[in-house]
């Protein structure tokens, strides 16, 4: 740091560096929100899913629903076809799904044939009224292109797997062209489906970044300026916010990370550390221009007050989010790590860059802004007096808050819903509503069921234990529609025998089911088993979209199942419900071990500093406490132990201690000089207190702001955060210094 101090030409060469360097980077920024970015490649589901789609296609689609009179008239329906063509001539789309493009097998003279559910070639052959009750006595379409009682129509876009979020938003920005094209955007009420929902949280990350980031900023460099009164302190602040957010998006990127929603939490987040360290940096030069010094004297004086303290507030704060590494769900482990990066980053440009920078060209006065800190001394004052005077009262008020508080942490209840992370207003929960009311559920679950052998699945035995496992799934509430390799086979055996009701069955003969099968000319077949006769998979669509609910319908099927086996086939779960249940068991795990793993890391960190054991575990209390309450408000609350908020007690414990490090350093600077215990405190809070309640307050102000975000994991995760940061506040202006004058006085009276 010394050494930068003589070279303050270089320091401004490397801080314009860190700005300008990341630039051409951070153009090249994959957005990816896609649930398989949240999984570890190892994981049994994600490696299962990736097995399956070698043999069947994707499960992700693109619903387009459509609502309105007219929807069987010749020339909606030829409208519609020449949609589904255009579509399907992509190159991205491998199939679309409509009532033009749905099989439908009906009986011949010979046998039967199978042929375009809506023929728009020969749409004169039939009257609006006979398509429309086709349709709805079609054995597939109701339900899945069709609404029940045929007054919508649907248009289900599969396409080949999609590299990223922006892949899936030209997607869907292809589909609402098309249609606008062909004159059906009137008639478009409806677009949902998992890629719609990727979509939403795209463009819920894109808003939040355009918002958050230059909001967080503003608040900073706001309350800066209020506080010290200084254009120089704001430029140098928003010059190291660029310098500390630029570069670490850039490494996230170099590494080949998705930006994701969690993601987008790093730049606000970074920049209100960032803000917390100018803070600390910024008082110092302050109190050491009180105290008369000039230029490099008074760097070096600011550097001997805050250099320690602000290197182990960066290394705290990097551990907890470090923390965050053991997660399972991939993008929480990145958010760890980058913030973590970034936390250090912006410790060495406060710490090594910027008191150069100071050094040489800080040549105005620093003057007290009495009015701006007059306000701050008084809480700091009032605080310390009541701690100092009335600590077993203080002691007291907060262990029995914590009594009442901790009751509450077990009505926390870990559900991840995705479309209930956002507003009931908003598009995508109003499509989705509107489709599922219209069609069917749109989450997805696969059950995959393998033959012993090539052609097994010809077998009727085996086929009827799959319509069996079909029918007692279909009796489950949460299962909307079910289609499966039986369905089609008894439906051609029904046509064969001139649409009989008494042979809608599985023929006993396998001779007669690969005879079927081999004649079958439509497209739908290959969706529900593979080429062999090997594969087959059981397709269903849920209406839950919770992951609790979704885990408890896969372990009763597992269950029964297992009691009641598919004949002699192996068996398994894929699709899109079982990659987004199994976060649910990742969340849980990663949050346990990311607390076990910042508490270790914290107390090993602070007895490194400190040397002494009480004072580590004293410094513990005010930062453990917090978390304590944010999870009580949680359960109070009613708010979700998610993929968001699953990140906040190792954030907010990470930061909290900072001020703790702040207080502690103090006091014991002065205690060490011979200060008695009530002096050596209210020197500290006159001096610190102020400081750690700025930061506090920019902080906050900046975590509040996450809370305007349309994506309610983030607005939940900036109001927790807050939370976290005003409680633990209280407890170090309070609890404290409480602890350390009870903890002096039960001395004192061991040794009397």
């Amino acid at each position: 740091m010394h050494w930068m101090l003589r070279h303050p030409t270089l320091a401004l060469v490397l801080l314009a560096l860190l700005i300008l360097v990341p630039g051409p980077i951070l153009l090249q920024v994959d957005f990816d929100n896609a649930p398989e970015a949240y999984f570890p490649a190892d994981a049994p589901a994600v490696q299962f899913d990736r097995e399956v789609r070698e043999h069947f296609p994707q499960d992700q689609v693109l619903v387009g629903l459509f609502a309105g009179p007219g929807l069987f008239q010749p020339e909606f329906l030829e409208r519609l076809g020449a949609l589904a063509r255009d579509l399907e001539a992509d190159p991205t789309v491998e199939r679309v799904l409509a009532v033009t493009t749905l099989d439908h097998i009906r009986a011949t003279t010979h046998g039967f044939s199978v042929e375009p559910l809506i023929d728009t070639g020969d749409l004169a052959a039939r009257s609006p009224e006979q398509w429309r009750a086709r349709t709805l006595e079609d054995r597939f379409a109701p339900g899945l292109v069709a609404g029940r009682d045929g007054q919508a129509l649907a248009l289900i876009v599969r396409p080949y797997a999609l590299d990223n979020s922006l892949q899936r938003l030209q997607l869907e920005q292809l589909l609402r062209r098309s249609a606008a094209a062909h004159g059906l955007e009137n008639d478009l009420d409806a677009v949902a489906g998992h890629i719609a929902l990727d979509v939403a949280q795209l463009r819920a990350m894109l808003k939040d970044l355009a918002l958050l980031v230059p909001g967080t900023m503003t608040v900073g460099l706001l309350l800066l300026w209020w506080l010290f009164r200084r254009w120089l302190v704001v430029g140098v602040a928003a010059a190291t916010i660029s310098a500390v957010t630029g570069p670490t998006i850039a490494l996230l990127i170099l590494l080949e990370r998705p930006f994701t929603l969690i993601s987008a939490i790093l730049p606000p987040l970074l920049t209100a550390l960032t803000i917390a360290m100018l803070m600390h940096f910024f008082n110092a030069l302050l109190h050491a221009a009180q105290r008369g010094h000039q230029g490099e004297a008074r760097v070096r004086a600011a550097l001997a007050a805050v250099a320690r303290p602000t290197l182990f507030m960066a290394l705290t704060t990097a551990a907890g989010l470090a923390s965050l590494n053991v997660s399972s769900i991939r993008p929480i482990g990145t958010f760890g790590l980058m913030g973590a990066i970034g936390v250090l980053l912006a410790a060495a440009i406060v710490l090594w860059l910027l008191p150069a920078l100071m050094a040489r060209w800080d040549r105005g006065d620093w003057k007290t802004p009495q009015r701006s800190l007059r306000l701050l001394d008084r809480v700091t004052g009032l605080a310390a007096h009541l701690a100092i005077r009335r600590a077993g009262w203080v002691l007291g008020g907060a262990a029995l808050l914590l009594a009442l508080a901790l009751p509450q942490i077990r009505h926390v209840e870990v559900e991840t819903d995705l479309y209930a992370f956002f507003q009931d207003d908003h598009p995508i929960t109003q499509s989705t509503r509107a489709v599922e009311a219209s069609l069917s559920g749109v989450m997805a679950l696969e059950v995959v069921l393998h033959g012993p052998d090539w052609d097994s699945l010809q077998d009727p035995e085996r086929l009827r234990a799959i319509q069996r496992l079909q029918a007692w799934l279909d009796a489950r509430p949460e299962v909307d529609y079910s289609l499966s390799l039986p369905d089609l086979v008894t439906e051609m055996h029904w046509a064969f025998n001139e649409e009989d009701p008494a042979y809608r069955s599985i023929p006993d003969s396998s001779d007669l089911v690969a005879q079927y099968l081999f004649i079958y000319d439509g497209r739908d077949l290959y969706d529900v088993v593979d080429r062999d006769f090997e594969r087959s998979r059981l397709l269903l669509n849920l209406n839950a979209h919770g992951a609790g609910e979704i885990n408890a319908l896969m372990d009763d099927l597992r269950a029964h199942l297992q009691a009641q086996p598919p004949a002699d086939m192996d068996w398994d779960l894929a699709g899109m419900a079982r990659l987004f249940a199994d976060q649910e068991r990742l969340l849980i795990q990663g949050q346990l071990h990311s607390l076990y793993t910042v508490a270790a890391m914290l107390m090993v960190l602070m007895l490194w500093m400190w040397r002494s054991v009480p004072v580590a575990v004293f410094s513990m209390v005010p930062n453990l406490a917090p978390v304590a309450m944010i999870f009580a408000l949680m359960g109070v609350l009613g708010i979700w132990l998610d993929m968001a908020t699953a990140m906040i007690a190792s954030v907010a414990i990470g930061i909290a201690i900072d001020d703790t490090i702040h207080l502690l350093h103090g006091y014991r600077q002065r205690r060490q000089a011979g200060s008695p215990i009530a002096w050596a405190l209210a020197r500290t809070y006159r001096r610190t207190g102020r400081a750690i309640t700025a930061t506090t307050l920019v902080l906050v102000g900046q975590f509040v702001l996450l809370a305007l975000s349309d994506f309610q994991p983030t607005a939940a995760f900036g109001l927790l955060t807050a939370f976290g940061l005003i409680a633990a506040l209280l407890f170090d202006l309070l609890v404290l210094p409480a602890l350390l004058v009870a903890a002096h006085r039960l001395g004192r009276r061991r040794t009397a």
